[in-house]
C-alpha cells in the first residue's frame, strides 16, 4: 500500500494509538486521513467515498458509528479496530490493532519519499458547502512543525508537557503532535475526554506546559478553576484557536489563575497556524490585553495582504479594511480533487482567499473585524459582528454570545444578538446595550435581541452562526425590538 492507492482513515479520539497512525501511516508512504467523528453520517461518506479510503482505523467505542457508513463505502476493504468492537462491521475484513503490533517486525528501512507528495488529508467541516479536503505534503508538515516551535511562536522543547486538546481528526490537531514530536516533548492525550474537570485535572496531576483549545473550553476551565480551587500555574502556553479570543477571557483567565491566554489564526488550508499573538518585546503593560486579543503577528514564511471587493490590494495601515488573502510554503494552494469551480472561488492566482475581513497593522499583525459571509452592511458602513461579541463577552451576566445580520428594510442589515445568560443571572436588552454605549459607534447599537438557552456549535466546537441565522429564519427565537440607535 502506498501513495493515492493507499489512503488509511483513522476514526479515533485524541489516543497514543491515533498517534501511532500519525507517524507510521505517512512514513510508510501512505495517506492518512483523519475523519471527523461529529460530522454527520451523509458527510462521512460522502468524504470517506471522495477520498477513495481503503482501510479504516477506529476506536472500539466509534465502530457503531463506522457500522453505518460502511454499507456506503465501497472503496473500503480492511478495517482495523483499536480494542474490541462494539459492532459488527459488514463487508470488510476486520483487523486487531493489538493482533497485528504483535505479530509485527520492527520496520529495518523506511521508503525513500518525495518530500512534495501527500502525507496527511483532512476535509473541511462543511460550513460552507460540501467539505473540502485540504492534503498536507511531507514537507510543508515539517516546515509547518518548525516555524511553530521558534521562540516567537511556541518555542516547544524537550522540558514540555503538551496536552493535545484540539481534536486529531481536525486540521493535525492545530500541528501540536508533530510539532512536539520533533521538539522531544512528552504529550498528555486527552482521548474523549474533553470536560473542564478532566482537563483541570490533567493539568495539574502531568504539570501540563502548553495546552491549546478553542475559547469555550478555556472559559469553562476558568469556571472550574475558580470555583475548586484549581493550579494552573505550571502552564506557560495557554493557547486559544478555533473562534477569536475576546480581552474579557484574557483578563479574566489571568486575574483569576495569573495565566497569559494568546491566540493564533489558522485555518485547515494553512496546516493550520498563520499568525500568532506573542506581544512583542517592551510592549507597555497597558497594551498586553490589546495584542493578545489581536488574531496576531505573520509567521516567517507565511505572505498575506487585504483586498477590496474588486480584487485591489489594500495598505497595510490597519485601517484599510478587507479580505485577508495569504500564500506560502505551509498554505494549500488547492484543494484535493476539487473542480473548477471550487478552485476559482477560494484561489486567486496564487492567493488563498480565506473569507476573513480584516486589516493588517503596519508591524505585520493580523487582526480580523468578521468573516466575509458575517460580516453586516448597515448603511453603507460595516458592523463587526466580532468586536460586539467580544464586548459584551465582558458583561458579568453574559456566557455566551453570537451576533448575526439579518435584513432591514432601511439600512439593509442590522446586527441581531443571540444571547446565553450565565446561571442565576438576570439582564435585560437595554442594559446590555447600555454596556456597549461609548465601546462602539452609536449606530452599531444593536435594536434586536433573543435570550437563548443555548447556542448551536460545530463538529469541532465553534458556535455555528449558520445555524442561528436557520433557527432565526424559521422563526425560533423571540425577539426583543428596542428603538434603532441615534445615526
Amino acid at each position: 500500500m502506498d501513495g493515492m492507492d493507499g489512503m488509511v482513515a483513522t476514526l479515533c479520539w485524541n489516543t497514543p494509538a491515533h498517534l501511532a497512525a500519525y507517524l507510521g501511516v505517512p512514513s510508510m508512504g501512505a495517506i492518512l486521513h483523519t475523519l471527523n467523528l461529529r460530522l454527520s453520517d451523509e458527510q462521512l461518506v460522502y468524504i470517506v467515498n471522495h477520498a477513495e479510503d481503503r482501510v479504516v482505523i477506529v476506536d472500539a467505542d466509534l465502530t457503531p458509528q463506522l457500522a453505518r457508513l460502511l454499507p456506503r463505502c465501497p472503496t473500503v476493504t480492511d478495517v482495523i479496530v483499536v480494542g474490541e468492537p462494539e459492532a459488527d462491521l459488514p463487508g470488510v475484513a476486520v483487523h486487531r490493532w493489538a493482533q497485528l503490533l504483535a505479530g509485527a517486525e520492527p520496520v529495518r528501512e523506511w521508503p525513500r519519499l518525495d518530500e512534495r507528495s501527500a502525507a496527511a488529508l483532512c476535509y473541511t467541516t462543511g460550513t460552507t458547502g460540501a467539505p473540502k479536503g485540504v492534503a498536507y505534503s511531507h514537507r510543508s508538515i515539517v516546515r509547518h512543525s518548525l516555524t511553530i516551535s521558534t521562540g516567537s511562536a511556541y518555542g516547544f522543547s524537550d522540558a514540555d508537557w503538551l496536552m493535545l486538546v484540539a481534536p486529531m481528526f481536525h486540521a493535525n490537531s492545530w500541528g501540536w503532535p508533530h510539532a512536539g514530536w520533533m521538539s522531544g516533548a512528552d504529550l498528555v492525550m486527552t482521548d474523549r475526554y474533553l470536560q473542564a474537570e478532566h482537563l483541570a485535572s490533567m493539568i495539574a496531576e502531568h504539570g501540563v506546559t502548553a495546552a491549546a483549545a478553542v475559547p469555550t473550553l478555556w472559559t469553562a476551565l476558568d469556571d472550574y478553576g475558580v470555583e475548586h480551587g484549581t493550579d494552573y500555574s505550571s502552564l506557560r502556553l495557554a493557547v486559544v484557536g478555533g473562534s477569536p479570543l475576546c480581552r474579557g477571557l484574557v483578563e479574566s483567565f489571568h486575574a483569576h489563575h495569573r495565566v497569559w491566554l494568546l491566540q493564533g489564526w489558522r485555518m485547515t488550508e494553512a496546516s493550520p497556524l498563520v499568525t500568532y499573538s506573542r506581544p512583542p518585546a517592551g510592549s507597555a503593560e497597558g497594551d498586553e490585553v490589546t495584542y493578545r486579543a489581536r488574531q496576531g503577528r505573520l509567521l516567517p514564511g507565511v505572505s498575506a495582504r487585504v483586498v477590496d471587493g474588486k480584487g485591489g490590494v489594500l495598505p497595510w495601515d490597519g485601517a484599510s479594511a478587507g479580505e485577508i488573502e495569504r500564500r506560502g510554503a505551509t498554505i494549500a494552494g488547492g484543494y484535493f480533487r476539487a473542480t473548477d469551480e471550487v478552485a476559482a472561488e477560494k484561489v486567486r492566482g496564487c492567493w488563498l482567499r480565506t473569507g476573513d475581513l480584516g486589516v493588517i497593522h503596519p508591524e505585520g499583525w493580523v487582526e480580523l473585524t468578521d468573516r466575509l459571509k458575517d460580516g453586516i452592511k448597515s448603511g453603507g458602513e460595516w458592523i463587526s459582528s466580532i468586536e460586539l461579541e467580544g464586548l459584551l463577552e465582558r458583561h458579568p451576566a453574559v456566557a455566551e454570545v453570537v451576533v448575526i445580520g439579518v435584513p432591514d428594510p432601511r439600512w439593509e442589515g442590522r446586527p441581531l444578538v443571540c444571547v446565553r445568560l450565565r446561571d442565576g443571572f438576570t439582564a435585560e436588552p437595554m442594559e446590555l446595550r447600555d454596556f456597549l454605549v461609548g465601546k462602539v459607534t452609536r449606530w452599531a447599537l444593536p435594536e434586536r435581541w433573543a435570550f437563548v438557552s443555548e447556542l448551536p456549535r460545530t463538529s469541532v466546537g465553534k458556535l455555528d452562526k449558520k445555524l442561528v441565522r436557520e433557527r432565526h429564519v424559521a422563526g425560533v427565537y423571540t425577539i426583543h425590538r428596542l428603538p434603532p440607535p441615534a445615526r
